[in-house]
């Protein structure tokens, strides 16, 4: 049984052109497209479980009891009901929209806790003067603790920083240094409190189970009792809002593939569903067309013999029918003595032209050329017995009256 045999074949072959040519997109697209999760994609997404994703530490607090979330929506939608008991943790973020800065304000300002980590999120949170490092050490640095509280006594911590903090202010404690670099700085802002990191190292996959990394995290987000704790995902791509379902890729893909299917409906349908009406009566071709059609025809089958045979037998039944004879297969000769009895006066060659149609007709092999000479000879008599027949009703009109009797019942 054939794939949906109900529709026309057209229509059915249509389809199974468009079917293999979407999974051959998809494949195309599957293999050209990177793919984000893997070691080389430098971002700490909780989505991501590569070595620099930070999935490990997000699956790590939720299973500790850590009443967490991601936040994938505008940071403007955390700020209006942040307070004393939200923590935002800001791992590697990246933005230069002024509403974000604004938020995040907006988050410390009302008493909120946030972790920013990286050159961007040093200037993400308010009174943020990061900075890039004079040296910088693409290997982890064991980091020295500085300061005297609970954040500086996490343990050894490892971190490979990106960024470095501007000293100088006296609010803002150095708690861990990387070769006598700021690494690690907390500080209070109006209501609320700000922790940055050099670098997301301690919170990564790769990185969460060296030493005291992990202790770093919990020290640095604070207590978990009372808390609501925000992974921010928003500054790691598209911000997601109540438009975002309604935009990007997606529905660029989906109008691409409607007006695809409105296409392939047009000339689907079209050609059985439009405007009904008569066909054009087809052009009558001129007798010179059909001349030529027909004489292409016998070229291309190479029947020369059988059009000298057509064009002989009509001339054998019009010589009969003049001679008052009854019509009968005879040969050359025969055909030629009754038209020299009938018109005396008749060509010199009838008996040889006729001999040699004879002939023609008989030869399969007969050159073209040959073929048409012996047709126009035959035309050519015809034409001339045409003229000595109505000569003779002129000249005899009661024998051109008798002869037509005669030739009327045979």
């Amino acid at each position: 049984m054939k794939f949906m045999s109900s529709l026309d074949p057209k229509d059915r072959r249509l389809l199974l052109w468009s079917v293999s040519i979407a999974i051959g997109l998809a494949v195309l697209i599957g293999f050209v497209l990177p793919n984000e999760n893997n070691n080389d994609n430098p971002m700490p997404s909780t989505y991501l479980s590569g070595q620099h994703g930070a999935r490990a530490a997000y699956e790590t607090l939720v299973r500790a009891g850590y009443n967490i979330e991601r936040w994938e929506r505008p940071l403007g939608e955390l700020a209006a009901t942040a307070g004393p008991n939200t923590v935002v943790i800001f791992a590697q973020p990246f933005t230069r929209e002024t509403q974000d800065f604004k938020a995040v304000e907006k988050i410390v300002a009302r008493g909120g806790r946030v972790l920013a980590t990286g050159f961007w999120g040093g200037y993400l949170v308010p009174d943020g003067d990061a900075g890039t490092p004079k040296e910088f050490t693409f290997s982890a640095c064991q980091l020295e603790p500085e300061g005297f509280g609970a954040l500086a006594n996490s343990g050894d911590v490892w971190m490979v920083p990106e960024a470095t903090w501007q000293v100088g202010n006296p609010k803002q404690r150095i708690q861990y240094s990387c070769a006598g670099q700021p690494a690690v700085v907390e500080y209070d802002y109006r209501s609320g409190h700000v922790v940055w990191w050099a670098s997301s190292t301690p919170l990564e996959n790769g990185s969460l189970a060296r030493a005291a990394n992990f202790d770093l995290l919990l020290n640095s987000i604070g207590p978990r009792e009372g808390r609501h704790f925000y992974w921010d995902e928003s500054l790691h791509g598209d911000v997601r809002s109540e438009w975002s379902y309604v935009s990007g890729p997606t529905v660029a893909l989906l109008w691409t593939g409607l007006i695809l299917i409105s296409i392939l409906t047009v000339f689907s349908f079209s050609r059985r569903s439009g405007p009904v009406r008569e066909l054009p009566l087809p052009a009558r071709a001129r007798p010179i067309e059909f001349l030529e059609a027909l004489g292409s025809l016998y070229r291309s089958a190479g029947a020369s013999s059988t059009a000298v045979a057509i064009a002989w037998e009509r001339f054998r039944r019009y010589a009969l029918r003049l001679c008052g004879l009854r019509q009968a297969p005879v040969s050359a000769g025969e055909l030629a003595a009754a038209i020299r009895r009938r018109f005396p006066n008749a060509d010199p060659s009838l008996e040889a032209d006729l001999a040699t149609c004879e002939d023609a007709r008989l030869n399969e092999k007969i050159d073209p050329r040959a073929a048409l000479k012996a047709i126009q000879a035959l035309h050519h008599h015809r034409r001339l017995l045409a003229d000595a027949s109505k000569l003779s009703r002129w000249s005899n009109p009661d024998t051109s009256i008798q002869s037509t009797k005669n030739e009327r019942p045979s």
